[in-house]
């Protein structure tokens, strides 16, 4: 390969990277009656961020971390072992 090639190669794997990481590192839009869950979360299933990471799917490391947080039906968080208060 010559130089040139390998600059286009290297800069089509940043772009893809780039173009994969805003697909799957979106922030969920809440629904119309839906409230921020804390602590139901099931790692690498949170719905956004928190102050250690930037968003969906990207901080839950493990199961039900009272940190992280999903969208549910407003009025059922407590119903599923969830706080709707931000942990301090």
């Amino acid at each position: 390969m010559n130089h040139q090639t390998t600059i286009q190669a290297a800069l089509a794997g940043i772009l893809a990277l780039g173009v994969a990481a805003s697909v799957f590192a979106q922030p969920v839009t809440p629904q119309a009656g839906q409230e921020k869950c804390y602590g139901i979360a099931k790692a690498g299933q949170n719905d956004c961020g928190t102050a250690k990471h930037a968003c969906a799917g990207l901080g839950a490391k493990t199961d039900n971390d009272k940190t992280e947080w999903k969208y549910v039906a407003k009025g059922t968080c407590e119903k599923v072992g969830g706080s709707s208060k931000v942990p301090k």
